[in-house]
């Protein structure tokens, strides 16, 4: 792990940023962290702001929240394309697949291995039909928010890595609207039923 611009995927956000904070020699090291909440536009506005302060020394600008939608990452693709004099940026986030190609073309990615026991989804994303759908969307009719989110991860992950799906920037869109659409109070399992429909829509053929 070192401090050069970089996207790292990770669940263990504070963990990931101590032990980044720990490389440090004689960069200055600023932080906007978002923890669980969406990355901002405010935010992004606060990041071009402190791209642009004058500095001699290396100043690593570490960015981190559960997800950053692409305006927030289109708002930040010119300071990343084209960063001024001794900046790096480190973007923390907890899935790969809302990341995209425009800045995944500019920053490497590092994925970090965290073993940790999962349940089985039950869901099997490379034979998604409408009624695997409905029956998953029942099991899930009083699932709250917090578990709703890790399974939308998990659907999100599994859907990227089956390659059976056309996942073009509208779709990467909508699973950045997913988290959002929780956070603002939408019911779980219609949350869960757009996205579901949304890669059904989306399954090559």
């Amino acid at each position: 792990m070192t401090l050069t611009s970089q996207v790292i995927v990770t669940s263990k956000i504070d963990e990931t940023v101590a032990k980044l904070e720990a490389q440090r020699t004689h960069e200055r090291i600023v932080k906007i962290l978002e923890a669980d909440k969406a990355f901002s536009v405010d935010d992004a506005k606060q990041v071009i702001e402190k791209a642009y302060m004058a500095s001699e020394e290396t100043t690593v600008i570490i960015l981190s929240a559960k997800m950053f939608s692409p305006i927030v990452q289109n708002k930040l693709l010119k300071v990343i394309e084209e960063p001024p004099k001794n900046k790096e940026f480190i973007l923390l986030t907890h899935s790969k697949a809302t990341i995209l190609d425009t800045i995944r073309s500019r920053l490497p990615i590092s994925v970090l291995t965290e073993e940790k026991e999962e349940e089985d989804l039950a869901l099997d994303l490379k034979q998604l039909s409408l009624s695997s759908v409905y029956e998953f969307i029942q099991m899930h009719k009083r699932t709250d928010v917090k578990h709703m989110k890790n399974i939308v991860e998990r659907i999100v992950k599994e859907a990227m890595i089956s390659e059976k799906y056309d996942l073009d920037e509208k779709t990467l869109s909508l699973f950045s609207n997913v988290y959002i659409a929780l956070d603002m109070g939408s019911p779980p399992p219609f949350v869960l039923n757009a996205l579901l429909l949304k890669l059904l829509a989306r399954k090559k053929r």
